[in-house]
């Protein structure tokens, strides 16, 4: 599915402007999935390679997409502040993303400590009707208000992922409510070296009408 980039560059974020880009489908969007990148301490933007191949894979499926970039990175403003924060540049997203496509279903989807954010917030938030957590970092942060809050989950992750393992991620997985998915990718690690193209095609796979 062909897409078009919308002209915009930034949201108001809480603390300021975040950096921000919307794609949009072709055809009219089934929905807006708002995604959120990587820890911004260490790098991680809307930019991501990760972010980067979620996004066409949510095009394909027919979604709009809005991913923005947390406070203190990229040319966001603001600062870091370990969760609090960038949980308010979520529902920033969430807001803004809803307000330019009323009436649609809205995605919470994010790649690690993006992942956290999006789910936590999706989690709670009653717009919010999918989660998609990349590579979550079940070892490090809470998850009990995604298990809590009984949406359809949906779960990508590295074989070889060395910040939450496999079998962590198999025993969220299993607490979790139905509708749930989990794949596995053969080989990748966190940061799917090698396999980043298998992010989009496993969205895909998992979220197709």
């Amino acid at each position: 599915m062909t897409h078009h980039p919308a002209s915009v560059r930034h949201l108001d974020g809480p603390a300021g402007r975040l950096e921000a880009r919307i794609d949009e489908p072709s055809e009219p969007a089934r929905a807006v999935a708002v995604v959120a990148p990587p820890h911004p301490e260490l790098g991680g933007t809307l930019h991501d390679r990760v972010v980067y191949h979620a996004t066409q894979g949510l095009i394909r499926v027919g979604c709009a997409v809005v991913r923005f970039t947390f406070r203190g990175a990229g040319s966001s403003e603001g600062s870091f502040t370990g969760g609090p924060g960038e949980r308010d540049d979520f529902h920033a997203a969430i807001d803004a993303a809803a307000a330019r496509y009323p009436g649609l279903p809205v995605w919470a989807v994010g790649y690690s400590f993006g992942a956290w954010i999006a789910a936590g917030v999706g989690a709670d938030d009653p717009r919010v009707t999918h989660l998609v957590a990349i590579a979550p970092p079940v070892s490090s942060y809470d998850f009990d208000a995604v298990i809590a809050a009984g949406k359809p989950v949906f779960l990508i992750h590295g074989e070889r992922d060395h910040l939450s393992s496999v079998k962590a991620v198999q025993r969220f997985y299993g607490s979790l409510h139905e509708p749930r998915e989990l794949v596995i990718v053969d080989g990748a690690d966190h940061l799917f070296d090698g396999h980043v193209s298998e992010v989009a095609d496993t969205i895909v796979d998992l979220l197709s009408e």
